[in-house]
């Protein structure tokens, strides 16, 4: 979504925790995840039954307002952003998933940076405009 609003020049809105844009989420790139997936298929003997956190972690975490600057400078353009200072309910203002356990037994890590996911989806954007325009415009 922030992608595409600055992609096609939409606005967007900085909700809850002062309307500043300080929550933050990791992010994780679908090849990451598949690297895990298809080494996973490739051990299953020694997982027996284990579970795991996956995400993006801490190196790969973002706010809303870097998600914004990172936005601006791949596509060049500057947004209007809306700010409502009051929270809604079940906002949490930072989530960061803890790989420690599937990084221990398995020594995967996600490796591909946020910009670098932005940059590609950019580039599917501009692949695919006119399709993609009524949907995400």
């Amino acid at each position: 979504l922030w992608m595409a609003r600055h992609f096609w020049k939409g606005s967007l809105s900085y909700i809850g925790f002062d309307g500043k844009g300080q929550q933050a989420r990791d992010v994780l790139h679908v090849r990451d995840l598949f690297r895990l997936v298809q080494w996973q298929i490739s051990h299953l003997s020694l997982q027996k039954g284990q579970i795991f956190n996956v995400g993006g972690g801490l190196e790969q975490t973002i706010s809303l307002a870097e998600l914004t600057d990172v936005c601006s400078q791949i596509t060049g353009n500057t947004i209007s952003i809306s700010k409502t200072a009051e929270n809604r309910p079940g906002d949490i203002p930072i989530y960061v998933t803890d790989n420690t356990k599937i990084t221990e037994f398995s020594a995967w890590r996600p490796e591909i940076t946020v910009p670098t996911l932005l940059s590609e989806v950019y580039e599917w954007f501009k692949q695919g405009e006119a399709m993609l325009k009524p949907i995400l415009s």
